[in-house]
């Protein structure tokens, strides 16, 4: 799942994740016919794709969320994107309480959760900790910076220490390439350390491939110089690649599985919210909470329709009798005009 404010590089970088130019579109896309409308209720997209990692095949799902941030109140979408991360582990839990099993049911629980945190270079804003606290208990989170490029060297070092002192002293649990140093072999705590240390990745996303040294490859190119995609010095964006799809696939799947989704279930069942056989719809209290929430966001977006109706109405009226007082003004001129003796007198 990637999650992150229109315009934070989420759609870029899952384009140049899968190498294919405009993979990723929503329906409810923006463009120049509809800007002037509100934004849409954000509704999670998803996609799937057949990709090849190092020779093996991988099938990626990649859950979107457009309009997360676009509006002042946010409060939807927060519950839209934990009310689905939600809905997949209820569909698991009421599956395992069936006498017979769906052999065949598809497991679409979130191994991933890319934030995507704007590249202010201050620090984190409220709402990237409140996203981050809410979803951690249902989703491994992973903090990228978008657009990472917009950042100088030495301003993008100093904004991830500072996002990463936000973390922990918000105490945001979120996936951070955990290691045993007892258990865990030396590459694997090797590997581990470093990409910890890279936290939150810097990514920078390209559609377009340009030429360098008689190689076409992924990259941006500007007019101080080319910003490579895949070269580590330039963007984190291999070292998330490769671990995505590649050297921590499986640990991501365990975390969730054995951690987040366990959590989960201990939760609901406690909760007297244990499902009985034959049951696959979400539970009640998240479809009244949704719909009760998008009822409220209606009855905002018809209050401000009727404010700005008002507006215009009151202004047509002033415009109105600002005409017609300039009319009479005009007449009343021409009356005194007519009426005074020198208009026809000789010279």
């Amino acid at each position: 799942m990637v999650v992150g404010a229109s315009g934070s590089g989420r759609t870029t970088f899952i384009n140049t994740l899968v190498n294919q130019k405009g993979w990723l579109r929503h329906p409810n896309a923006c463009d120049a016919a509809t800007a002037h409308e509100p934004p849409p209720f954000i509704k999670v997209h998803k996609q799937t794709i057949e990709l090849e990692q190092d020779g093996v095949p991988v099938r990626l799902t990649v859950c979107d969320t457009p309009g997360f941030a676009d509006n002042i109140d946010n409060e939807l979408a927060f519950y839209t994107i934990s009310d689905y991360l939600e809905k997949q582990c209820h569909d698991i839990l009421g599956e395992e309480s069936r006498i017979k099993r769906n052999a065949r049911l598809e497991d679409n629980r979130v191994h991933a959760l890319l934030y995507f945190i704007a590249p202010t270079g201050h620090s984190l804003r409220e709402i990237d900790i409140e996203l981050m606290r809410r979803l951690s208990p249902l989703v491994n989170i992973i903090p990228v910076i978008g657009k990472a490029d917009s950042l100088t060297s030495t301003e993008l070092k100093g904004f991830k220490e500072r996002i990463m002192q936000d973390i922990e002293h918000y105490d945001i649990p979120i996936y951070n390439f955990p290691f045993d140093a007892e258990e865990d072999d030396d590459d694997v705590i090797a590997e581990n350390s470093e990409l910890r240390a890279l936290l939150p990745f810097a990514l920078v996303g390209s559609e377009e491939e340009v030429e360098v040294g008689g190689k076409i490859i992924r990259a941006r190119k500007y007019p101080w110089g080319i910003v490579e995609i895949e070269n580590p010095a330039h963007t984190d964006f291999l070292k998330l690649k490769n671990t995505l799809l590649s050297t921590h696939l499986a640990d991501l799947k365990e975390i969730t599985v054995d951690y987040l989704y366990e959590n989960y279930r201990e939760k609901a069942l406690s909760r007297g919210t244990g499902h009985t056989a034959g049951d696959s719809i979400p539970p009640d209290d998240i479809l009244n909470r949704s719909f009760k929430l998008k009822e409220e966001q209606l009855r905002k977006e018809e209050a401000k329709l009727k404010e700005i109706e008002l507006r215009v109405q009151r202004e047509l009226s002033d415009k109105r009798q600002e005409l017609l007082a300039r009319e009479e003004a005009l007449r009343n001129m021409e009356a005194r005009l007519a009426q005074s003796p020198h208009r026809n007198s000789p010279r």
